[in-house]
């Protein structure tokens, strides 16, 4: 069972910046894109980022651009964004998700895509 552990989140305050992790528990880690979707209670997920299995293409969306990145350790089997210049309206809930893709380049930013989710880790950015 593929199951993605977060980390990292926090209270920060505008400005500062935060790493995210998380960690998927399967032996072809490279197979596997992997998102970050944030949600508010009461509002629809959000697509933040995400990253082939290999690696070699990233997406990032409109709201973080240029503020927040994604990456990955296939030697950790560890995703992670790496988030700057946050400001309160980053405030969510942050969620890794991970899909299986058969050559490993896909980049899917629908979180209908996703198959497998963590529990989120809390992000609050006070003003």
């Amino acid at each position: 069972q593929v199951q993605p552990v977060e980390s990292g989140g926090g209270l920060v305050q505008t400005g500062d910046s935060l790493r995210l992790s998380c960690v998927v528990s399967t032996p072809v880690f490279s197979n596997y894109a992997m998102g970050w979707f944030r949600q508010v209670q009461g509002k629809e997920r959000e697509f933040v980022a995400s990253i082939s299995g290999t690696g070699g293409s990233t997406i990032v969306a409109d709201a973080v651009k240029g503020r927040f990145t994604i990456s990955r350790d296939r030697m950790k089997n560890t995703v992670y964004l790496q988030m700057s210049s946050l400001i309160p309206e980053d405030t969510a809930k942050y969620h890794c998700a991970a899909k299986y893709t058969l050559r490993g380049i896909a980049t899917p930013t629908k979180a209908d895509d996703y198959t497998y989710w963590g529990q989120g880790t809390q992000v609050t950015v006070s003003s």
